[in-house]
């Protein structure tokens, strides 16, 4: 079954970002709300997607794909809904206006459509009670987490009645449309996230009061140190909403009787309208630049600290198992903290796993993909250690529950291949159809070569993987050393192809080493800088001479060299969240890598056919994008402002990412040949002259300053093709002009305290 169409009826926050989701990956979309009472009746839904159009993060990949919306209202524009292949219902949290919903859509949607519900707390044998038995097969929960678009977790729940097509069609169109983790869960209260998750942040809060802990002291503990995101506990609370927690909360303990209470401390911050970032306040809050915390004891805010734990520095940059194993053995008050939550999280994950999944794999993910876990519950443990999770939940005085009797010394094998089933048999991980694990390809022998900085790989099919290991990517020596190892293997044992790419969760690429560039300027070995430069330029502009497709798959930031990289490839697989920018300008310099000439080439090519056309307006275009150090807020938004070419393509999920580039490596290896050299008409003096102008301006008006215009003046040169007449260029013309360039400003004082500041402090000094 093919999803052509999808209807969101409910235009919320959550519906609203699910309708931006689908439009995002080219799906068209019909949003519809209940009528509206000020004489427009649309004006629910209108309201609703221009909310979401302006939200923060951007819901849309691309904001012209609001374009594929169209709203109406749940009266009179019903009817648009019978040709959608899918009805996502989002409304009120009720089951009789849902069920009401349901009839009708039941007597205008044709026999295929499939119907869900992103309810999190009504049971879905209730909702479909009085519906047919073909709807009832075409009926499933699909509950989305907010932001629809950046959260990876889908939790689909099947009814015993649904459909296995219903089941698969609505499973593939998340996964490959949607770029959704997709979690099978049981149909009980809460699912699987969030039963889990509202546990532990409610467990969370009885504890940092019981053990006389601060805000800042709990989320130091709770954030990145154990595994979890920066948001930690109490800043992720703040990111969902506190009376969202708090109505969540509720809604669990009436379905399940458990005790999910929130401390009177937190209930009245509910009361008092300080829910949040969406209310400005709530554990945390602004003033100004200056963030300031909850004292949960006074009710009142102080300036955020960052505490110093007796411990936590000496364990801060180990492996994470250690750093786990470390924080529960922590001095005092923060050990006794540590081990009590662990123990129940650990605890409650193992009595109610069964009862909310159908296996292991799904808890995990769940809270991975939900909650931006580096571990889920069960991986945690087993990296930890089940001796040591015995003991930590023995002495909190805890049970030892089943399912850890049952697991032994593990909950998976050493190779991740198989796991334990809630059966007490052991179960292989199904392989997903068209995902490539770097992992099994490294265990199953595939390494080609190797350094500490890069590695080539084997893919099968004829078809090699360079793959980046230096932290976020960066481009050191190593990195070019295999990128030229990996052209020359490639090409002599005749393979079809190369994709580069690699699996790190955060960055493609940050860009250059910039520690050793810094180091070299300032000893003034020029000779080696320069030799540098152009051993970056032959390995970036190598990848298109190459006699077989060479294919880049880059993923978040892609930035500086990254998209140098990405910019001289055959073709570009680039996962839908990536962020491409040529940011060299932040750190004074201009893009020496390919970089300037790739935008002017490219830019000036798509004009030079054309009599007409003014030349000029390729440069300015490249010129901006350079000097403003302009960086994708997506795959799509990559494509548009030019870093994508039209035949580059996008995978949704990052999962398919590596497995896609090489279907395109195979898509063009028959009959493949490099593209011929290129050449350009270059403006030369006088269009120099026209960017310094405005360059000027900016000076003059006080928005840049004396060291951005000699910035900008040596863009303006390299991409005029020097001083001078007009004239021809080629390729090697214009990277011998951007290599100089790039020199000359690494050799000046201010640059080089500009790389100095953002690598102390990640940030960018405008000096």
């Amino acid at each position: 079954m093919r999803i052509r169409k999808i209807g969101v009826v409910g235009a919320g926050t959550m519906g609203a970002g699910i309708a931006a989701l689908a439009a995002s990956a080219g799906v068209p979309v019909v949003l519809l709300d209940i009528p509206g009472e000020d004489g427009d009746r649309g004006g629910p839904a209108k309201k609703g997607l221009e909310r979401i159009a302006k939200s923060k993060p951007a819901a849309f990949m691309d904001p012209d794909r609001i374009r594929l919306i169209q709203t109406g209202n749940t009266e009179d524009d019903v009817e648009l809904l019978a040709d959608c292949d899918w009805v996502v219902e989002a409304i009120i949290e009720q089951p009789g206006p849902k069920q009401a919903l349901y009839e009708r859509l039941e007597k205008i949607l044709p026999e295929h459509a499939l119907v869900t519900t992103n309810t999190s707390g009504i049971p879905m044998s209730v909702l479909v009670q009085g519906r047919g038995e073909s709807f009832r097969r075409r009926f499933l929960g699909t509950h989305f987490f907010n932001p629809p678009r950046y959260l990876r977790l889908l939790e689909i729940i099947p009814t015993p009645e649904t459909s296995p097509q219903a089941l698969a069609a609505l499973t593939a169109f998340g996964e490959r449309m949607m770029g959704k983790g997709v979690v099978l869960a049981k149909d009980v209260p809460g699912f699987i996230a969030n039963r889990l998750g509202v546990y532990g942040s409610v467990q969370t809060m009885r504890l940092m009061q019981e053990h006389d802990l601060t805000i800042d002291e709990v989320d130091t503990l709770n954030g990145p140190l154990t595994g979890r995101p920066k948001s930690a506990t109490f800043r992720t609370a703040d990111l969902s909403g506190l009376d969202v927690l708090k109505h969540v909360r509720g809604g669990l303990a009436e379905a399940t009787g458990e005790d999910f209470t929130m401390p009177q401390w937190a209930l009245d911050l509910v009361d008092q309208g300080r829910l949040g970032e969406k209310t400005g306040a709530g554990f945390y809050s602004k003033q100004g630049k200056q963030i300031q915390t909850l004292d949960w004891k006074t009710g009142e805010y102080r300036p955020q600290e960052k505490p110093e734990i007796p411990g936590v520095a000496e364990i801060a940059k180990k492996p994470l198992p250690e750093r786990v194993r470390g924080v529960l053995q922590l001095p005092g008050k923060y050990g006794a903290f540590a081990r009590a939550q662990f123990a129940r999280a650990w605890h409650y994950a193992l009595t109610k796993a069964p009862e909310l999944a159908y296996d292991i794999v799904g808890v995990d993910r769940a809270l991975e993909w939900g909650f931006a876990m580096e571990q889920g519950p069960f991986r945690q443990m087993d990296a930890v250690g089940l001796d040591v999770v015995r003991q930590t939940i023995a002495a909190e005085g805890l049970d030892e529950p089943e399912l850890l009797r049952q697991a032994g010394d593990r909950f998976y094998s050493e190779d991740g291949r198989t796991f334990l089933a809630f059966d007490g048999s052991r179960q292989t991980l199904p392989e997903a159809e068209g995902v490539v694990s770097l992992a099994a390809v490294r265990r199953a022998g595939g390494v080609l070569e190797e350094n500490a900085e890069a590695a080539l790989l084997d893919l099968g099919d004829g078809v090699a993987l360079l793959e980046f290991r230096s932290k976020m990517g960066t481009l050191g020596e190593g990195v070019i050393r295999m990128i030229a190892t990996a052209l020359e293997r490639v090409d002599r044992e005749n393979r079809a192809g190369l994709v580069i790419s690699h699996e790190d969760p955060r960055a493609f690429s940050a860009g250059a080493n910039l520690v050793a560039t810094l180091g070299a300027a300032r000893e003034g070995r020029w000779d080696e800088l320069d030799a540098s430069v152009r051993a970056f330029q032959t390995a970036t502009t190598s990848l298109r001479k190459a006699p077989f497709p060479v294919v880049v798959a880059p993923f978040g930031l892609t930035l500086g060299g990254g998209a140098e990289i990405t910019l001289h490839a055959d073709r570009v697989q680039v996962h839908a969240e990536t962020y491409i920018g040529l940011v060299e300008t932040g750190v004074g310099l201009l893009p020496g890598g390919g970089g300037t000439k790739e935008l002017l080439f490219r830019f000036t090519s798509e004009l030079q056919s054309y009599e007409e056309a003014d030349l000029f307006e390729a440069v300015r275009r490249a010129f901006g994008m350079i000097a403003m150090a302009t960086t994708s807020t997506s795959g799509l938004e990559a494509k548009k402002l030019g870093f994508l070419r039209e035949a580059d393509r996008i995978s949704m999920n990052r999962d398919h990412l590596i497995g896609d580039a090489k279907l395109r490596v195979l898509d063009l290896a028959p009959g493949y040949a490099p593209p011929p050299p290129r050449v350009i008409n270059a403006l030369g003096n006088r269009a120099i002259g026209n960017l310094r102008y405005g360059v000027w301006s900016l000076h003059e008006a006080g928005q840049i300053s004396d060291h951005e215009v000699l910035i900008a003046t040596e863009i303006a040169k390299v991409l005029c093709g020097g001083d001078g007449p007009p004239r021809q260029v080629t390729e090697q013309d214009v990277l011998d002009l951007e290599r100089e360039g790039f020199l000359r400003l690494l050799g000046t004082e201010k640059t080089q305290e500009r790389i100095e500041y953002t690598l102390k402090t990640g940030k960018t000094l405008r000096n």
